[in-house]
């Protein structure tokens, strides 16, 4: 007998439910939190729910993503500050000052950790938030009891061991599957880049290049932070498994989506001369078409990825061969205006011919040449040494990471004093309401704010029409084992949603016990204390505005495009090989572009005042990241010819003048000193680069020239933004 296969639309509904990356974290939320209920229920201990529930939820909230043995070592780490948390809070609860100080300590320094890595980070934060929840045990409970001492603890360490203990089995079981979702998330953001990038091949006039170039910009930043999840997630898994010969199809992969990066986000020539030159012709229509066929090729990657199928990007081989026609035909008028528009063309077409090779090896990666160096950079912390010369690194007022550890110290110091003076039935969630809130930037904790308190409202009230409805128990058990779900399901991208699921879960848990209804006021008076404290914090208490850095990050946008541009002239000079040296300069360059767009965007959210400098700002990112493009496409093309002849000094000399310029540029920016600008001297050498460009036959070192004319004459509207940043206090 054949086996019994499900129907064809239950089968896809169920691959794609598993391609959600929420969902199988989700599923392990329900079973921890299902058994835990179903536990309860059975032995009629329903007293011991909401500590093992809480203990399910903190446990989740630690959770990193790693190898089963990185998760097992995470876990057992998690373990322990939980069960040191926990009983410090049961000792010191009855004794306000020595609990204040405490809290206080334990809060700044659970914080610093965060300058080690984001694992320290998680567990940190999830430590101090199951601290908040034993406070609410203890309180629901009626105090704290001697002859007890170590009940609570005991439970809400279960809860945390229990979800620990599936996660770590899970992990084992579907090692791989992280990755592949965040592989296919690269892909699905580099279509959307490419979209973004042929639209700026429109054949129109008056369009607004500079807010296209904006938005391609800050699409850039989704590109690089996917591409550094995957890294992270893909060393994780490496340095735990001998021979990683399993992993190697999507270490390739990434190396793959790095390589269709770096072409996709080249550019050869300034847009709009394109446009005025070819405007009665098809020919920017065909690169537009072939750009956005190669977005779709990424993201039909990224499905087939996700659901194992194959994937056909013949649709971009056809658009490729008509660009080819198209410029042939142009070739063949032989008008001398045309020559340097046509030749920067051919070399984009030559660029994106590469890129389509790369989307086709991306069918069956094992098969790419084995010699390349495939090493990953490794950040993470090597030894106790390292830990403490991290968090040292960051002992300063002038780090984000020690403002926010301060300013999240006296928040909860603050908010336990406000509930010591009024004392307010439940208390505590005054606390945890400002943990949730409280960020390192004004932008994200207003939002924070905005969305704890309505979500809070709306869990209130769903929570007062369901237990009125439904008052039997066995419904709410239910209802509190999916909210507990759907809170981890929506916390990503609806935080509103996510706090009206998490209120609506407690309300049915304190109901089993006890009076959910009498929860209701007290729970939204806390949520608006707790919110307005870190509202207040963030703005009182070493405010973190991030105009006052944008010179310092404009800065190091400078300095990493300095040293992706001398790493690229070396592979020039020595041959071109993709090794760490180089990958690491190409991700620096394009990490410190994303930051700036982030800094910008939270910028935008800050109050009006404090926005002055972001027209600036946002002018300097498009000037950077013209820079970055013109960077790119010398990177792209490095191995087609070779810098080591005697009359290629000059030009390695052009390359390294360059990069000192922009060495000194990030110099005064960043001491905001006063900046010379010497459009003069740059509008020479990008002269003189032209004529050389102009007597060259070899076509790859004419792009060479080309490329670094662009960027000289980049220099000049950097310079003047620069010097418009510099000059603002």
């Amino acid at each position: 007998m054949t086996p019994a296969r499900l129907p064809t639309s239950l089968d896809q509904a169920l691959r794609r439910l598993w391609t959600l990356s929420s969902f199988a974290y989700s599923l392990r939320v329900f079973i921890a939190l299902g058994s835990a209920m179903a536990l309860c229920w059975q032995s009629g201990e329903m007293g011991r729910l909401i500590p093992l529930f809480l203990g399910i939820i903190a446990s989740a909230l630690a959770e990193t993503d790693d190898s089963w043995q990185g998760r097992l070592q995470a876990l057992l780490t998690t373990l322990f500050c939980f069960t040191v948390a926990a009983l410090a809070v049961e000792l010191a609860f009855t004794h306000p000052w020595w609990f204040v100080t405490g809290l206080a300590v334990s809060t700044f320094v659970m914080t610093m950790l965060g300058a080690v890595n984001q694992r320290y980070a998680t567990i940190a934060t999830a430590t101090l938030i199951l601290a908040i929840y034993t406070m609410i045990s203890i309180e629901q409970r009626g105090g704290v009891s001697m002859g007890e001492l170590w009940h609570e603890p005991l439970l809400l360490v279960l809860g945390a061991a229990w979800y620990g203990i599936i996660s770590v089995i899970w992990c084992a079981l579907f090692s791989r599957h992280p990755i592949k979702l965040s592989i296919a998330k690269v892909f699905r953001e580099l279509g959307v880049y490419l979209h973004l990038k042929a639209a700026l091949f429109a054949p129109l006039r008056d369009v607004d290049l500079e807010g296209q170039r904006l938005a391609l910009a800050q699409q850039n930043r989704r590109v690089v932070e996917a591409l550094n999840h995957s890294k992270e997630m893909i060393f994780r898994r490496l340095e735990h498994q001998s021979g990683g010969h399993r992993l190697n199809r999507y270490l390739r992969l990434y190396f793959i989506a790095q390589d269709i990066h770096e072409r996709a986000s080249s550019s050869h020539t300034p847009h709009g001369k394109l446009a005025e030159t070819f405007f009665h012709h098809d020919v920017l229509f065909r690169t537009q078409r072939l750009l956005d066929q190669q977005g779709q090729a990424c993201k039909a990657l990224s499905k087939a990825l996700l659901l194992n199928r194959s994937f056909d990007h013949s649709q971009s081989t056809q658009a490729l061969e008509d660009l080819y026609a198209s410029l042939d035909h142009l070739q063949s008028q032989q008008r001398t205006e045309w020559r340097e528009s046509l030749r920067s063309l051919a070399a984009l077409a030559d660029n994106l011919t590469t890129l389509d090779i790369r989307l086709t090896s991306a069918h069956n990666p094992e098969a790419l040449a084995e010699d390349e160096d495939n090493s990953l950079h490794d950040r993470s912390p090597h030894g106790w040494r390292d830990v403490v010369e991290r968090v040292h690194h960051h002992l300063t007022p002038s780090s984000p990471i020690f403002r926010h550890a301060l300013r999240l110290s006296v928040t909860l110091v603050v908010g336990y004093g406000v509930l010591l003076w009024i004392h307010p039935t439940q208390g505590y969630w005054i606390l945890l309401t400002s943990v949730f809130v409280c960020r390192p930037s004004f932008g994200a904790t207003r939002r924070f704010l905005r969305q704890r308190i309505q979500g809070t409202i709306l869990g209130l009230v769903a929570g007062w029409a369901l237990i009125t409805l439904f008052p039997t128990e066995l419904v709410q058990a239910l209802i509190a084992v999916v909210a507990g779900v759907a809170f981890f399901a929506t916390r990503a991208r609806r935080y509103t949603l996510a706090t009206a699921f998490i209120t609506l879960m407690v309300l049915c848990c304190f109901n089993q016990i006890g009076d959910g209804f009498g929860l209701i006021w007290p729970r939204l008076f806390d949520t608006l204390i707790g919110a307005a404290i870190a509202g207040l914090a963030v703005m009182l208490v070493l405010p973190d505005w991030q105009g006052r850095n944008l010179h310092r990050q404009a800065a190091s946008t400078l300095v990493n495009s300095a040293a992706y541009l001398r790493e690229i002239t070396t592979q020039y000079a020595r041959g071109k090989r993709d090794d760490l040296a180089y990958r690491l300069a190409r991700r620096n360059a394009h990490n410190a572009d994303a930051a700036l767009a982030t800094m910008l965007g939270n910028i935008l959210q800050e109050p009006g005042h404090f926005q002055r400098d972001v027209d600036i700002g946002l002018r300097f990112l498009v000037d950077s990241h013209t820079l970055l493009n013109y960077l790119s496409a010398l990177g792209a093309h490095r191995g087609e010819t070779h810098l080591g002849r005697p009359r290629d000094e000059q030009l390695l000399e052009h390359a390294e003048g360059v990069a000192n310029a922009l060495e000194t540029l990030a110099s005064r920016l960043a001491e905001r000193t006063p900046i010379e600008i010497d459009n003069t001297q740059w509008e020479w050498n990008a002269s003189r680069l032209d004529s050389l460009a102009g007597e060259t036959r070899e076509d790859a070192k004419r792009l060479l020239q080309t490329q670094l004319a662009l960027i000289c004459r980049q220099l000049t509207p950097l310079s003047e933004a620069s010097e418009r940043l510099a000059g603002r206090r």
